[in-house]
């Protein structure tokens, strides 16, 4: 009788290990074999007979117990003495810098980084988008008062960039009493902090987002697609997206190790329907184009570590040719509309100075170095905070953007309340050259004036891109902002609208239609263009 109550407690205990823990059936996933091992010991302690002899208590082993020591013994090797073969870096470190494969040299970085265009520029980082998720939340009590916001992703909606986070459960007795699913998501516009959308209808449809991670039993994501046939699959970073109509899903990276215990390696995507449960798999190819990322994070973040690492294997005790990434990824949007995880690279135990910059495919894992020095987000951050030190402003995690072929790192400068109150402009390749300003416009007149001033030393060239433009002012106003006078005019035979202020040429606050003016100005993909020279023409004839 005592063996069965051993068998049925191991059992149970066995199906809560399984279901919470949530062990992966397969190679390489520790967690199986340590619940094992457990379950061992607990199944040993359970069988073991107590005797009672001369008032001393000693405990009998039966010949299960040996099977039992020998199993732990099996599992014990396996967790020990087989990754210490097959993972360990001093084995292994060819095989740990091949994960990121192969990185590609790239020429000229401006052609891969998006170019800066003033009305579209990143100005909402992910804590801002929280902070504006939560005053939305805020206009709506009952709304508040049973769920909270998950994290926010970044990601492209119809090609325009959107921080997008799901409403999740507050509690157990929240979920309790809407096993159903929370109502909907919130918007936040990456470009205009502005736009801060709660939606919960698509297409005249209620959402509900049942599956989730504040769930609880079978509506808990991972359990969902645990018992749903991926018990044997590693499944990682856990994102919430939409599709271009609004529609919600759980977009799940599937891996696989690739050196031994370690070198988690993505291969496709599960992706959940966040209402009704559907779930669908795709390899690297067939994904979606909706979907922004398949490459964690957390993966790239490691590989490029492990590729800089063991340069020249493992015994590179001098730290020849090593290098290390210098900050957080950062999510990016290229000219092609592709995202790539962007990081700085540098020599180990130089902090200040990147050796180049590296991009890398959110989907397809190609990667891309440029052999450039210049500055690190950490630099460009601290030389935009020293501009406006008397304000005791923090700069949010640069974004870079080419501005004229100039690959430029943007940021917000925020106060203590996490709110933006101005913006600044670095030169990637010169952390000296920034430009400040309350507007996206203002700040970005002032760069180009401190580039301009800076005699091109970070691209000699770049004078020859200028263009030069004779002709006659149809229009001209002048606008205050901020205490700063700016003066738009139109000119003969071109739709643009071109700006500048009185630093630019003493000659524009007594400008008027129909004067003869010489300018020049860099291409710009925005309505209105900063002009680089000023001359008024007309002047020296009156």
């Amino acid at each position: 009788m005592k063996n069965i109550y051993a068998v049925l407690s191991v059992l149970v205990i066995a199906f809560l290990f399984f279901y919470f823990g949530m062990p992966v059936i397969n190679y390489g996933f520790i967690k199986l074999p340590l619940l094992l091992l457990l379950l061992l010991i607990f199944a040993a302690f359970l069988t073991i007979r107590w005797q009672t002899e001369r008032n001393k208590t000693k405990a009998i082993f039966s010949p299960v117990h040996r099977i039992l020591v020998y199993a732990m013994i099996v599992i014990v090797l396996y967790i020990t003495i087989v990754p210490l073969v097959t993972t360990a870096p001093i084995f292994r470190s060819k095989a740990y810098r091949g994960l990121i494969g192969n990185v590609k040299n790239g020429t000229e970085m401006s052609n891969h980084i998006a170019p800066l265009s003033v009305n579209r520029v990143r100005v909402v980082d992910q804590e801002l988008a929280h902070l504006l998720g939560e005053k939305i939340m805020g206009s709506e009590p009952a709304l508040g008062s049973r769920t909270e916001l998950g994290r926010f992703s970044i990601q492209k909606v119809n090609g325009e960039l959107y921080w997008v986070a799901p409403l999740l459960h507050s509690g157990f007795f929240k979920w309790l009493n809407n096993r159903e699913g929370t109502d909907g998501y919130v918007m936040v516009s990456a470009t205009n902090e502005r736009d801060v959308k709660l939606v919960q209808k698509v297409n005249g449809r209620q959402l509900s987002i049942k599956y989730q991670p504040n769930a609880f039993f079978g509506s808990f994501i991972e359990r969902h697609l645990y018992f749903n046939g991926y018990a044997a699959t590693g499944l990682d970073d856990y994102t919430f997206e939409i599709d271009d109509e609004g529609n919600p899903f759980w977009v799940v990276t599937k891996y696989k190790k690739e050196v031994g215990f370690a070198g988690d390696n993505a291969t496709g995507v599960v992706v959940v329907d966040a209402a009704t449960g559907n779930i669908k798999e795709y390899n690297i190819k067939d994904t979606p184009e909706w979907i922004d990322r398949i490459q964690p994070e957390e993966f790239i973040s490691e590989q490029l570590d492990d590729w800089g690492e063991y340069v020249h294997g493992y015994f590179n005790f001098s730290n020849q040719d090593k290098l290390v990434t210098t900050e957080d990824l950062t999510l990016v949007y290229g000219e092609d509309n592709k995202s790539y995880w962007y990081t700085g690279v540098s020599s180990v135990g130089k902090d200040e100075s990147a050796v180049g910059f590296i991009l890398v495919d959110t989907r397809t894992k190609e990667a891309t170095l440029y052999k450039q020095s210049g500055a690190t987000e950490y630099a460009a951050q601290t030389s935009a905070e020293g501009k406006v030190q008397e304000k005791g402003y923090r700069a949010s995690l640069p974004v870079p953007y080419t501005i004229n072929n100039i690959p430029t790192y943007v940021m917000t400068l925020k106060d203590d309340a996490g709110l933006v109150k101005m913006y600044a402009m670095v030169a990637i390749g010169d952390y000296t050259i920034v430009g400040v300003g309350n507007t996206m416009q203002e700040t970005l007149m002032s760069y180009k004036n401190v580039f301009n001033m800076s005699g091109n030393r970070i691209n000699p060239n770049k004078q020859s891109d200028r263009t030069t433009l004779k002709t006659v002012v149809a229009r001209i106003q002048s606008d205050i902002k901020n205490g700063n006078s700016f003066y738009y005019f139109t000119v003969n035979g071109n739709p643009k609208i071109f700006i500048g202020s009185s630093q630019i040429s003493n000659e524009l606050p007594v400008t008027a239609a129909g004067d003869s003016i010489t300018i020049s100005f860099d291409e710009d993909n925005g309505e209105v263009i900063d002009v680089s020279s000023f001359d008024n023409r007309s002047l020296g004839k009156r």
